[in-house]
């Protein structure tokens, strides 16, 4: 299990933070790793809703990755959790307001998808934590991200 968090100030008010991140379809304007994202099932931002995304995967190629928004709190919270893909991951935003604008926290934890078969496998390199240390590093590199939504979003004129 790995889990990474991060947080940033954006100066944006809270209601407009969470609408654009609570429509998934956003995300590639603002995360490196996610290269298309598509509305599955459900109305579109919001609790229930199911995206597709495809991801940046280790070979260049694209990998499919479905999540799910889970919770929903207008102006305060999202969270989400992922139904397929490469890791069960499960995270948040959780935003409060302060006097410059919007503080967002992105938690995020995962595990190795098909451990079982995997880790049978890999029996040697999960003993040393490699495959520990890799999924860490990926989790501390996606909720860095949050340093772009910031420069996106501060970029944008106020609504």
């Amino acid at each position: 299990m790995a889990f990474a968090e991060h947080e940033v100030l954006i100066r944006r008010d809270a209601m407009a933070v969470y609408q654009y991140l609570l429509d998934a379809t956003n995300l590639p304007v603002w995360s490196d790793s996610v290269r298309s994202v598509k509305l599955l099932q459900g109305a579109s931002a919001s609790k229930g809703a199911v995206y597709r995304k495809m991801v940046a995967g280790r070979s260049g190629l694209s990998i499919p990755a479905e999540l799910e928004i889970t919770h929903a709190r207008p102006g305060a919270e999202i969270r989400f959790q992922a139904i397929s893909g490469p890791a069960h991951r499960s995270g948040g935003y959780y935003l409060s307001t302060e006097a410059g604008g919007t503080r967002v926290r992105f938690a995020l934890e995962a595990r190795a998808e098909g451990a079982a078969g995997i880790l049978h496998r890999l029996r040697f390199l999960n003993r040393i934590g490699f495959l520990n240390r890799m999924l860490q590093r990926s989790l501390c590199s996606e909720v860095a991200q949050l340093e772009r939504l910031k420069d996106v979003l501060e970029l944008q004129p106020a609504m």
